[in-house]
Parts: structure tokens; C-alpha cells; sequence
């Protein structure tokens, strides 16, 4: 029994696991439900907290005390027609806009790598290590995770045994698990190197300057320059892509990790790709998945003030073609 709990275990993603645990707890603990549920209960559970809880929080938590009770072989009281009903009763009494990432500007990606670029030169010319450590890393981070379109988690499991990468033609990135993966076969991404803002050159640079044979790629730096062994936790990225914005001079507060993939995902949009080329670069299965990273270029022809193009990116400069 041993084995199999640790299969089972396995068979479950770590982020999900978090995530309904923490669910069961607010259920036991914060709203004080007991364990087997009714249908009863969990209707007057999503009750008290329609008005302070997203919908989408909501369903988080459903699934997660459906999962509690299937596992225990006990019926799953979350699937009744009473529960079902008070879910599209919230969903017309409390909608709310789905909250989305604004999209990094190739603009401001470019005036953040040039600024982490100047600051590179000027800690190798003044033997400040730390700070050529901290922007090199910057730089990787922000070119792989924008023109990969990688969420935060992805970037942070990224390991340099994984990665193959010649400069001047490009580099592939294997990453064996991720959120799309249901069955944990692993995907290789790939990406171009490019004569400008160039993820690959970036990669080789941080890699280089570091000294990392193995292990994460990116990893956490303290102030002294002394660089952990341990991944960059993927809770840190927000805060670290908006301290890297800010030191280059763009006002950060609206942009999250997700502002990375979306910001590719609008830039593509904008330059001609197509929505299948998109879903398959990135790696998206569920075209509602890709429509919601996505801000479609309409055109209103000659009545438009701006051109579609400058509205969704802040440029209109097309993708650094690669050597």
C-alpha cells in the first residue's frame, strides 16, 4: 500500500495537490464544514462565499472537495443539480471580467534588455560580480521567458542538462513536465537566435558568466553575488520582472509573470501568425487557453486613430530575424 500511495501521489501535479489541500482546509477549517460533505453543505458553502470569491475560485474548490470525497469512496456530494444551479445563480448575480496580465510591449522588452545590457558592461568593467551575475540572469529570464511564451513555473524548472543551444542558430528546451502535458511525456521547445534581443546569445551569456554545468538554469542571487543552488521560486517572478522593469525605467505595477507569454502571444497575433501556428508554438491544446492570452488585431481601416498593429504591441517593429 506503501507503493501504491506513492504512485498516486506522483500521479497528482505538486501545484494541484497545494491547491486542494489548501481547498479542504478552508472548507474544515476557515468555514467550519464537515468531512464527508452533504449536498446541502456544499450549497451553503458556495453561499457565503459568492460575493467574496471568484467563480472560478469557487469551481477551484468544488473540484477539490470532489476529489476528496471520490478518493475516499464516498459519494461526490458536488455534483447535484442543487449545486449546479446555485453556480449559474452566482455566475448571473456576481459576474465579473476575467482578470488578465497586460501584455510586456516588445518596446519596453527591448528597453529593459538594453538597460540590463548596459548595466552588464558596466559591473564587468568594474569587477562588480553580483551585478553582472543579477543582469545577465535578467536578461535570460525575460528573452526565453518572451519569446518561449513560458509561464513562471516553467521557467523556474528549466535545467541546463535539458537545454541545447549554439549560438547563431538557436536552442531546444526540454522540459518534462508541464501544465499542458496530462500524461508527463515531456515537450522540447525550440527557439530561433535572432540579430537582436536574442534569447539564445542571452542564455550562452548567463550560463557562461555563472559557470553553471548542471541544475537550474535560473537560480536565486543574494546581494553579495553568492548564487544558490536552488531554482527561483515561481511566486518570486512578479515581483522580479516588475524590480527588472522599474530599474530600466517602465512603470511595472501593471504587469505580472504572465505579461511575458501574453505579451508574445499579442506580438504573434499582430505579426501575421495564425491562431493554430500560436497554439502550436506555445504549446496551447484548448483554443479558449490561447484566446485568452490573445488581443486580436481588428482593423477599422482608415476611421482607426492608431493602426491595429501599435494599439496591441506599442510597436510596429517585426520579429529580429534570425542569423
Amino acid at each position: 500500500m506503501k507503493d501504491v500511495g506513492r504512485y498516486l501521489q506522483a500521479g497528482t501535479r505538486e501545484n494541484t495537490r497545494r491547491s486542494y489541500q489548501s481547498a479542504i482546509e478552508h472548507f474544515e477549517v476557515a468555514w467550519g464544514g464537515f468531512l464527508p460533505a452533504t449536498s446541502d453543505s456544499i450549497v451553503r458553502y458556495l453561499v457565503d462565499y459568492a460575493d467574496s470569491l471568484s467563480l472560478s475560485t469557487l469551481k477551484q474548490r468544488l473540484a477539490a472537495l470532489a476529489q476528496w470525497h471520490v478518493s475516499q469512496g464516498f459519494p461526490d456530494p458536488t455534483k447535484t443539480p442543487t449545486v449546479r444551479q446555485v453556480l449559474k445563480g452566482i455566475r448571473t448575480l456576481h459576474p465579473a471580467q476575467a482578470k488578465q496580465a497586460t501584455p510586456l510591449q516588445l518596446q519596453h522588452l527591448e528597453q529593459a534588455v538594453h538597460w540590463l545590457n548596459q548595466e552588464a558592461e558596466r559591473a564587468r568593467q568594474s569587477g562588480d560580480l553580483a551585478s553582472l551575475l543579477r543582469s545577465r540572469r535578467d536578461a535570460a529570464l525575460v528573452l526565453i521567458g518572451f519569446w518561449r511564451g513560458f509561464r513562471s513555473d516553467e521557467l523556474c524548472r528549466l535545467q541546463v542538462e535539458h537545454i541545447q543551444a549554439e549560438a547563431g542558430a538557436g536552442m531546444s528546451l526540454f522540459l518534462p513536465q508541464s501544465k499542458g502535458d496530462r500524461e508527463n511525456l515531456g515537450t522540447t521547445h525550440y527557439a530561433p537566435a535572432l540579430k537582436r534581443l536574442c534569447p539564445v546569445q542571452a542564455y550562452l551569456d548567463w550560463i557562461g558568466v555563472a559557470g553553471i554545468a548542471c541544475g537550474a538554469v535560473f537560480r536565486r542571487l543574494d546581494r553579495w553575488g553568492h548564487l544558490s543552488d536552488d531554482a527561483l521560486h515561481p511566486g518570486s517572478l512578479i515581483s522580479l520582472l516588475r524590480q527588472i522593469l522599474q530599474r530600466a525605467g517602465i512603470p511595472a505595477d501593471l504587469y505580472t509573470s504572465h505579461s511575458l507569454r501574453r505579451g508574445f502571444a499579442t506580438w504573434a497575433t499582430a505579426n501575421g501568425w495564425d491562431l493554430k501556428a500560436l497554439m502550436t508554438y506555445v504549446g496551447w491544446k484548448d483554443i479558449k487557453s490561447a484566446m485568452r492570452y490573445i488581443d486580436p488585431a481588428i482593423s477599422f481601416g482608415g476611421l482607426a486613430a492608431k493602426p491595429a498593429l501599435e494599439l496591441h504591441t506599442g510597436s510596429t517593429a517585426q520579429l529580429p530575424a534570425s542569423h
